[in-house]
């Protein structure tokens, strides 16, 4: 190609060479047409135009020769200047062919090598980022990060094709139209530099809040508060200062303070020491006191970063406490959360909330209320509750139950056996969606996460939302509730139920049967009261026992059948001890009529084996693996489940997981359990 292309310019330049001549033939014509004029001036025209005929013919075959020689020259010449250029460019470039062998360099190239001591042939030795896919992949344009010593390097890939070689010209190359790539390298040591400082000076902004700070008092001498109040104010101090940051104290258990990006990172490898650090002040208070941290950083602005601390903050609280929860864009970490949630004994938040949803009922017309996917005992519970209150204001109300556990099936269907309920008291999603409109309030109970909602298109669909949960918030919330009562303390959604029906309004009376629901949710829930239990347990468990809760009826309800006690002994039987406290095991489905109650159940007995500080049994049904996790305080399974997409409780957590086996499933809780314990996240 590069051949016929100077062949085309050779003629070009023979033409223009033969132009005289051309004109010389114009000359003759008009010498001959001046013969009729005047033959004298015909003659003298005659003698110039012979003159320039020769000077024409000399110019054309003498002089050629030497100008297509001072072209050649001067192509030669440019062509030169060209190398010579690329060679002593300052810009490292080499070309090299699909495999990374290297084929040409210019000298900053060998340069750039020569000061780290290195000889290659392959491109691929001294930068590893560029891959075998990489220069297979015949892109257009390519750039590459990596490094070579100390230096950082982006390197621009450009794919081509080899010209064809002229005669006698050396080259670089044995074959002509082969495939090269092109590389272009360009320091950018200092601008990773100046990016990262950039990086790490942004400001981060945090807010800590006191969880107990109230309790803590109340067991402190009066004297001696001020004391304590100043060790913690000491405390948050001294580690904010260590990272060089500034801490404002806003209320008597509130703080903010800002660092900056680098020293944040030096507090999620330290783990937030400061939440321990806090426990530790004792001067007579009976309850150490904890600490929850919202962070906010990479925002485009301080308000967002503020924003987002609100946000963690938020997310802390509703976890429980004692932790901290970092918020980076849409990015969520937590750290902490190792004590249990103390319950509060006051019920101002609780009649607050009571109040709030009468207000809020008062202004619809009809209640639709639903809890979570394959809805156990505690969620029927707790719904029944709300269409009790609903019915006792004659509102309309619909309980939205789909798929359950066999423990739910015999508490329905004395519901739906009695003659003083009505028969749609039970009704599916898709008639929910039907009744749902602007004087409909619908309430999610038992569960906070949108996805395991017994109908997720209901909150969309509704205009007044409310949520009431015990389990500890996760990063995915429900959105756009007018009231939320999230208490992590509470046993169960039953509880916190029979509490707001003690101070919404009098004349409420239940009746034998819902109260029997709803104390057989909190049964289930505390494993009979030996789990997560409180005076306020307690207290609701009598109330709904003065409203006509039989013990007794409530226990034959909730027996099991053979097979599925069968299924659990074998669970037990089969389990796995991981680590010399970890029980894993799997529950076997086959002719169980609840597999994942099953697999709770086997769970709680696992801990019931001296040494075992937490269980996991995995249960596969319908091409998902279902997790439940139990602890009694020493590990926090909320944080193990939540590795694996779940969440739950500090003492009672699940998963779920999709398109893995068994094996896989017990990879994966291995490995959880092992980034748990290199974290320092087993007591």
């Amino acid at each position: 190609m590069k051949n016929r292309k100077r062949r085309k310019e050779g003629l070009s330049v023979a033409a223009y060479l033969r132009w005289p001549l051309i004109l010389s033939c114009l000359l003759v014509v008009m010498n001959l047409a001046l013969i009729p004029v005047s033959r004298r001036a015909a003659a003298v025209m005659a003698g110039f135009t012979l003159l320039y005929i020769l000077i024409g013919l000399w110019l054309y075959f003498y002089t050629r020769r030497g100008m297509f020689a001072g072209l050649v020259n001067f192509a030669s010449g440019f062509e030169s200047v060209q190398e010579r250029l690329m060679r002593d460019m300052n810009m490292p470039s080499a070309i090299c062919d699909t495999t990374g062998g290297i084929l040409w360099t210019n000298s900053a190239f060998q340069e750039m090598l020569q000061e780290e001591h290195i000889s290659i042939r392959n491109i691929q030795a001294a930068f590893p980022d560029i891959t075998k896919e990489i220069l297979n992949s015949d892109n257009e344009d390519a750039i590459v990060h990596s490094s070579l010593g100390k230096r950082r390097y982006s390197i621009e890939l450009i794919w081509t094709r080899l010209a064809e070689s002229e005669e006698g010209d050396p080259g670089f190359f044995a074959e002509a139209g082969k495939q090269v790539v092109v590389c272009y390298l360009t320091d950018e040591t200092e601008l990773v530099r100046y990016k990262r400082l950039y990086q790490e000076s942004k400001l981060c902004l945090g807010i800590i809040s006191l969880d107990n700070y109230d309790e803590a008092m109340e067991g402190v001498e009066e004297v001696r508060r001020s004391l304590l109040t100043a060790l913690v104010d000491r405390k948050i101090s001294n580690y904010i200062s260590s990272m060089e940051g500034v801490v404002k104290k806003l209320e008597r258990d509130k703080y903010i303070f800002m660092v900056m990006d680098r020293y944040i990172h030096r507090m999620m490898e330290d783990r937030f020491s400061v939440l321990e650090d806090v426990k530790t002040i004792n001067i007579g208070n009976s309850l150490p006191l904890t600490l929850s941290i919202g962070v906010g950083m990479d925002g485009k602005s301080y308000k967002d970063n503020y924003e987002a601390a609100r946000a963690g903050m938020d997310l802390a609280l509703g976890r429980g406490g004692d932790q901290v929860v970092l918020k980076a864009g849409q990015t969520i970490q937590y750290f902490g959360g190792k004590t249990q949630a103390v319950e509060k004994n006051t019920r101002v938040k609780a009649r607050v909330k009571a109040q709030a949803f009468k207000e809020l009922l008062d202004s619809k017309d009809k209640l639709i209320v639903m809890g979570h996917k394959m809805g156990d005992v505690d969620s029927l519970g707790s719904s029944v509750g709300f269409w009790k209150i609903a019915t006792a204001f004659n509102k309309k109300a619909y309980i939205v139950l789909g798929d359950s556990d066999n423990s739910v099936r015999p508490l329905k269907q004395r519901f739906l056996e009695a003659e003083d309920y009505p028969k749609d008291m039970f009704i599916n999603g898709d008639r929910a969606l039907d009744l749902v409109d602007d004087n409909t309030i619908v309430v999610v109970t038992d569960v906070n996460r949108p996805s395991y909602t017994e109908e997720p298109r209901l909150l969309s669909a509704c205009t007044t939302l409310v949520v009431l949960d015990h389990h500890r918030k996760s990063s995915e919330t429900i959105e756009g509730a007018v009231l939320s009562y999230v208490e992590p303390f509470a046993s169960s959604a039953s509880e916190m139920v029979a509490e707001i029906i003690q101070y919404i309004g009098e004349g409420i009376k239940l009746r034998p049967l819902e109260a029997d629901a709803m104390y057989a949710g909190i049964v289930i829930d505390t494993q009979s009261f030996t789990n997560q239990t409180g005076v306020r347990t307690f207290e609701a468990a009598a109330f709904l026992r003065r409203s006509g809760a039989d013990v007794v009826r409530i226990r034959k309800m909730l027996r099991e059948n053979l097979t599925d006690y069968k299924a659990k002994a074998d669970a037990v039987d089969k389990a796995e001890i991981y680590k010399d406290a970890f029980a894993i095991s799997v529950c076997d489905p086959r002719g169980t009529e609840s597999p994942t109650v099953v697999g709770a159940q086997a769970a709680n007995s696992l801990l019931e084996i001296r040494g075992i500080k937490a269980s996991v049994v995995m249960t596969p049904v319908n091409g998902k693996i279902y997790i439940s996790a139990r602890s009694i305080d020493e590990v926090n399974v909320q944080v193990m489940m939540e590795k694996l997409g779940g969440g739950g409780h500090k003492t009672v957590a699940g998963a779920q997981l999709k398109d893995v086996t068994v094996e896989e499933a017990r990879e994966k809780v291995r490995a959880a359990i092992d980034e748990m314990l290199t974290e320092g996240e087993v007591s």
